[in-house]
Protein backbone atom coordinates (compact mmCIF):
# COMPACT_ATOMS: atom_id res chain seq x y z
CA UNK A 1 0.00 0.00 0.00
CA UNK A 2 1.42 3.36 -0.97
CA UNK A 3 2.64 5.66 1.74
CA UNK A 4 4.32 8.37 -0.29
CA UNK A 5 2.89 11.62 -1.59
CA UNK A 6 2.03 11.65 -5.27
CA UNK A 7 4.61 12.91 -7.77
CA UNK A 8 4.40 16.38 -9.26
CA UNK A 9 1.40 17.37 -11.32
CA UNK A 10 1.54 16.85 -15.05
CA UNK A 11 0.81 20.59 -15.26
CA UNK A 12 1.23 23.51 -12.90
CA UNK A 13 -1.47 23.62 -10.23
CA UNK A 14 -1.00 27.34 -9.71
CA UNK A 15 -2.21 27.96 -13.27
CA UNK A 16 -5.75 26.91 -12.37
CA UNK A 17 -8.24 29.79 -12.58
CA UNK A 18 -9.96 30.00 -9.20
CA UNK A 19 -13.45 29.56 -10.65
CA UNK A 20 -12.63 26.71 -13.08
CA UNK A 21 -13.31 23.46 -11.23
CA UNK A 22 -12.95 21.42 -14.44
CA UNK A 23 -9.42 22.72 -15.07
CA UNK A 24 -7.66 19.48 -14.17
CA UNK A 25 -10.19 17.25 -15.91
CA UNK A 26 -9.94 19.36 -19.06
CA UNK A 27 -6.14 19.39 -19.07
CA UNK A 28 -6.03 15.65 -18.53
CA UNK A 29 -8.48 15.09 -21.38
CA UNK A 30 -6.10 17.07 -23.57
CA UNK A 31 -3.35 14.60 -22.63
CA UNK A 32 -5.46 11.62 -23.68
CA UNK A 33 -7.15 10.67 -20.39
CA UNK A 34 -10.80 10.36 -21.36
CA UNK A 35 -12.23 8.96 -18.11
CA UNK A 36 -11.07 11.08 -15.16
CA UNK A 37 -12.49 10.22 -11.74
CA UNK A 38 -12.58 12.20 -8.53
CA UNK A 39 -11.97 10.40 -5.23
CA UNK A 40 -12.80 11.52 -1.70
CA UNK A 41 -13.73 9.99 1.63
CA UNK A 42 -15.94 10.78 4.61
CA UNK A 43 -15.50 9.66 8.20
CA UNK A 44 -11.84 9.86 9.14
CA UNK A 45 -12.52 11.78 12.35
CA UNK A 46 -15.50 10.01 13.99
CA UNK A 47 -15.23 7.68 16.97
CA UNK A 48 -17.71 5.24 15.41
CA UNK A 49 -18.81 3.85 12.08
CA UNK A 50 -16.99 3.08 8.84
CA UNK A 51 -14.88 5.34 6.67
CA UNK A 52 -16.64 5.67 3.30
CA UNK A 53 -15.06 6.64 -0.01
CA UNK A 54 -16.59 7.54 -3.36
CA UNK A 55 -15.25 7.52 -6.90
CA UNK A 56 -17.13 9.72 -9.39
CA UNK A 57 -16.73 10.30 -13.13
CA UNK A 58 -18.86 13.24 -14.24
CA UNK A 59 -20.56 12.93 -17.63
CA UNK A 60 -19.46 15.26 -20.41
CA UNK A 61 -21.48 18.45 -20.61
CA UNK A 62 -23.06 18.24 -17.15
CA UNK A 63 -23.57 21.37 -15.05
CA UNK A 64 -20.47 20.75 -12.94
CA UNK A 65 -20.59 24.07 -11.06
CA UNK A 66 -23.41 22.84 -8.81
CA UNK A 67 -21.10 20.18 -7.34
CA UNK A 68 -19.21 21.79 -4.48
CA UNK A 69 -17.31 20.62 -1.43
CA UNK A 70 -19.86 18.72 0.69
CA UNK A 71 -18.74 20.66 3.79
CA UNK A 72 -19.98 23.87 2.16
CA UNK A 73 -23.48 22.43 1.64
CA UNK A 74 -26.17 21.83 4.22
CA UNK A 75 -27.83 18.41 4.57
CA UNK A 76 -30.73 19.29 2.27
CA UNK A 77 -28.41 20.60 -0.44
CA UNK A 78 -26.22 17.50 -0.22
CA UNK A 79 -29.24 15.23 -0.59
CA UNK A 80 -30.33 17.15 -3.68
CA UNK A 81 -26.89 16.98 -5.29
CA UNK A 82 -26.64 13.29 -4.38
CA UNK A 83 -29.85 12.62 -6.31
CA UNK A 84 -28.72 14.78 -9.22
CA UNK A 85 -25.46 12.86 -9.52
CA UNK A 86 -27.34 9.58 -9.79
CA UNK A 87 -29.76 11.06 -12.33
CA UNK A 88 -27.23 12.85 -14.58
CA UNK A 89 -25.41 9.72 -15.69
CA UNK A 90 -22.33 10.04 -13.48
CA UNK A 91 -20.29 6.90 -12.92
CA UNK A 92 -20.29 6.23 -9.18
CA UNK A 93 -18.36 3.74 -7.08
CA UNK A 94 -18.55 3.29 -3.29
CA UNK A 95 -16.03 1.69 -0.94
CA UNK A 96 -15.81 1.48 2.81
CA UNK A 97 -13.71 0.10 5.65
CA UNK A 98 -15.35 -1.14 8.82
CA UNK A 99 -14.42 -0.11 12.36
CA UNK A 100 -12.51 -3.40 12.78
CA UNK A 101 -10.48 -2.73 9.64
CA UNK A 102 -9.77 0.81 10.82
CA UNK A 103 -8.49 -0.58 14.12
CA UNK A 104 -6.23 -3.10 12.41
CA UNK A 105 -4.86 -0.90 9.62
CA UNK A 106 -5.03 2.64 11.11
CA UNK A 107 -7.33 5.33 9.75
CA UNK A 108 -5.02 6.59 6.99
CA UNK A 109 -4.45 3.16 5.47
CA UNK A 110 -8.15 2.30 5.87
CA UNK A 111 -9.13 5.51 4.06
CA UNK A 112 -6.84 4.69 1.14
CA UNK A 113 -8.19 1.13 1.02
CA UNK A 114 -11.77 2.43 0.98
CA UNK A 115 -10.80 4.63 -1.99
CA UNK A 116 -9.30 1.61 -3.78
CA UNK A 117 -12.55 -0.28 -3.22
CA UNK A 118 -14.54 2.67 -4.57
CA UNK A 119 -12.47 2.64 -7.78
CA UNK A 120 -12.98 -1.10 -8.16
CA UNK A 121 -16.72 -0.62 -7.62
CA UNK A 122 -16.67 1.22 -10.96
CA UNK A 123 -15.63 -2.02 -12.73
CA UNK A 124 -19.15 -2.70 -13.95
CA UNK A 125 -18.99 0.40 -16.16
CA UNK A 126 -15.24 0.38 -16.79
CA UNK A 127 -12.33 1.65 -14.73
CA UNK A 128 -11.30 5.31 -14.91
CA UNK A 129 -8.00 5.97 -16.66
CA UNK A 130 -6.89 8.76 -14.29
CA UNK A 131 -7.67 9.53 -10.65
CA UNK A 132 -7.81 12.93 -8.97
CA UNK A 133 -7.50 12.19 -5.25
CA UNK A 134 -8.34 14.56 -2.43
CA UNK A 135 -5.44 14.94 -0.02
CA UNK A 136 -1.72 14.26 -0.22
CA UNK A 137 -1.47 10.49 -0.64
CA UNK A 138 -1.90 8.13 -3.56
CA UNK A 139 -4.39 5.26 -3.70
CA UNK A 140 -2.87 1.74 -3.70
CA UNK A 141 -3.96 0.85 -7.23
CA UNK A 142 -2.11 0.73 -10.55
CA UNK A 143 -3.74 3.69 -12.24
CA UNK A 144 -2.28 7.12 -13.10
CA UNK A 145 -3.31 9.54 -10.37
CA UNK A 146 -2.65 12.86 -8.72
CA UNK A 147 -3.38 14.06 -5.21
CA UNK A 148 -4.79 17.55 -4.74
CA UNK A 149 -4.73 19.23 -1.34
CA UNK A 150 -8.19 20.70 -0.69
CA UNK A 151 -9.23 18.98 -3.89
CA UNK A 152 -12.96 19.44 -3.20
CA UNK A 153 -12.56 23.14 -3.98
CA UNK A 154 -10.35 22.58 -7.04
CA UNK A 155 -12.04 19.71 -8.89
CA UNK A 156 -15.75 19.23 -9.55
CA UNK A 157 -15.15 15.48 -9.77
CA UNK A 158 -13.63 15.38 -6.28
CA UNK A 159 -16.41 17.64 -4.97
CA UNK A 160 -18.99 15.23 -6.42
CA UNK A 161 -17.20 12.33 -4.73
CA UNK A 162 -17.25 14.22 -1.42
CA UNK A 163 -21.03 14.57 -1.70
CA UNK A 164 -21.58 10.89 -2.49
CA UNK A 165 -19.29 9.76 0.33
CA UNK A 166 -20.81 12.10 2.92
CA UNK A 167 -24.45 11.30 2.14
CA UNK A 168 -23.76 7.56 1.93
CA UNK A 169 -22.03 7.58 5.31
CA UNK A 170 -24.72 9.72 6.93
CA UNK A 171 -27.32 7.19 5.81
CA UNK A 172 -25.27 4.35 7.30
CA UNK A 173 -25.11 6.17 10.62
CA UNK A 174 -28.86 6.94 10.51
CA UNK A 175 -29.49 3.19 10.25
CA UNK A 176 -27.04 2.60 13.10
CA UNK A 177 -29.06 5.00 15.25
CA UNK A 178 -32.02 2.63 15.07
CA UNK A 179 -29.92 -0.16 16.57
CA UNK A 180 -27.96 1.97 19.04
CA UNK A 181 -30.17 5.00 19.86
CA UNK A 182 -28.38 5.91 23.09
CA UNK A 183 -25.44 7.42 21.13
CA UNK A 184 -27.65 9.63 18.92
CA UNK A 185 -25.72 8.68 15.76
CA UNK A 186 -28.43 10.25 13.61
CA UNK A 187 -27.34 13.64 14.94
CA UNK A 188 -23.59 13.28 15.50
CA UNK A 189 -22.76 10.65 12.79
CA UNK A 190 -20.24 9.19 15.22
CA UNK A 191 -18.19 12.38 15.61
CA UNK A 192 -16.80 13.17 19.09
CA UNK A 193 -19.42 15.64 20.23
CA UNK A 194 -19.81 16.20 23.95
CA UNK A 195 -23.10 14.31 23.97
CA UNK A 196 -21.53 11.36 22.16
CA UNK A 197 -18.50 11.22 24.48
CA UNK A 198 -20.78 11.34 27.51
CA UNK A 199 -22.85 8.47 26.07
CA UNK A 200 -19.71 6.34 25.63
CA UNK A 201 -18.77 7.04 29.25
CA UNK A 202 -22.27 6.12 30.43
CA UNK A 203 -23.03 3.07 28.28
CA UNK A 204 -19.60 1.94 27.10
CA UNK A 205 -18.64 1.43 23.43
CA UNK A 206 -20.85 -0.49 21.00
CA UNK A 207 -19.62 -2.71 18.11
CA UNK A 208 -19.52 0.32 15.79
CA UNK A 209 -17.00 2.21 17.93
CA UNK A 210 -13.34 2.40 16.87
CA UNK A 211 -11.59 0.86 19.86
CA UNK A 212 -8.14 2.33 19.09
CA UNK A 213 -9.41 5.93 19.03
CA UNK A 214 -8.94 8.27 21.98
CA UNK A 215 -12.34 8.77 23.56
CA UNK A 216 -13.18 5.08 23.08
CA UNK A 217 -10.07 3.10 24.03
CA UNK A 218 -10.22 4.39 27.61
CA UNK A 219 -13.42 2.36 28.04
CA UNK A 220 -12.18 -0.92 26.50
CA UNK A 221 -11.36 -3.44 29.25
CA UNK A 222 -11.33 -7.21 29.65
CA UNK A 223 -13.09 -9.24 32.34
CA UNK A 224 -10.28 -8.42 34.77
CA UNK A 225 -10.69 -4.70 34.19
CA UNK A 226 -7.45 -4.36 32.22
CA UNK A 227 -7.14 -2.45 28.97
CA UNK A 228 -8.08 -4.60 25.97
CA UNK A 229 -7.42 -2.16 23.14
CA UNK A 230 -6.58 -4.10 19.95
CA UNK A 231 -3.12 -3.82 18.38
CA UNK A 232 -2.87 -1.37 15.49
CA UNK A 233 -0.26 -1.17 12.75
CA UNK A 234 2.19 1.65 12.58
CA UNK A 235 1.36 4.58 10.29
CA UNK A 236 3.28 2.88 7.47
CA UNK A 237 3.12 -0.96 7.24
Amino acid sequence: MSGNPCPSLLFAEENQPASDTLYFERRLAGQGFSVVAGLDEAGRGPLAGPVVAACVVLPAGCDHERFQDSKKLNARQRQKRFTELHECGARIGIGECSPREIEEKNILQASLLAMKRAVKDCLAVGLPDFLLVDGTFSVPISLPQQALVKGESKSASIAAASIIAKVTRDRIMARAHVEFPCYNFIKNQGYPTREHREAIAAFGPCPLHRRTFKGVREFITDSAGKSAVPHQRRLWP
